[in-house]
């Protein structure tokens, strides 16, 4: 496969989109977090926050003060990984974030009222 003179992977265009603005590198976090609740959108979630370990502080360092290794927050934040608490928290803290508990938004709750008990 030829390499494109000056061609540069999208994935290095996003990282450098998150590492520009913070208000874009928190509403993504937001989105990714609510996703990992979401079975269908999980994958998406998990490879969001690999974006934003990479733009805030590099997965070496990120993965250093999760006490894991490299590979482990790689896996972690893989479309089929399952992070512990503290690989998402490890995430967030450099963008001044911590994981919190909300009520439900109302959209949510009403169609969980419909549905019938199982």
């Amino acid at each position: 496969m030829k390499k494109l003179v000056g061609a540069v992977p999208y994935h290095e265009i996003g990282v450098k989109k998150l590492q520009k603005s913070r208000k874009l590198a928190i509403e993504c976090a937001r989105l990714a977090v609510d996703s990992l609740n979401e079975a269908e959108n999980r994958g998406a979630g998990l490879i969001m926050l690999r974006a934003l370990a990479g733009a805030y502080g590099g997965l070496d360092a990120l993965a250093s003060k999760a006490g894991i290794t490299r590979a482990a927050l790689r896996r972690a934040l893989s479309p089929k990984g399952n992070p512990r608490m503290k690989v998402i928290e490890a995430v967030l803290k450099p963008l001044g974030l911590s994981l919190s508990v909300v009520p439900q938004q109302k959209k949510a709750r009403k169609r969980a009222a419909r549905e019938p008990p199982k």
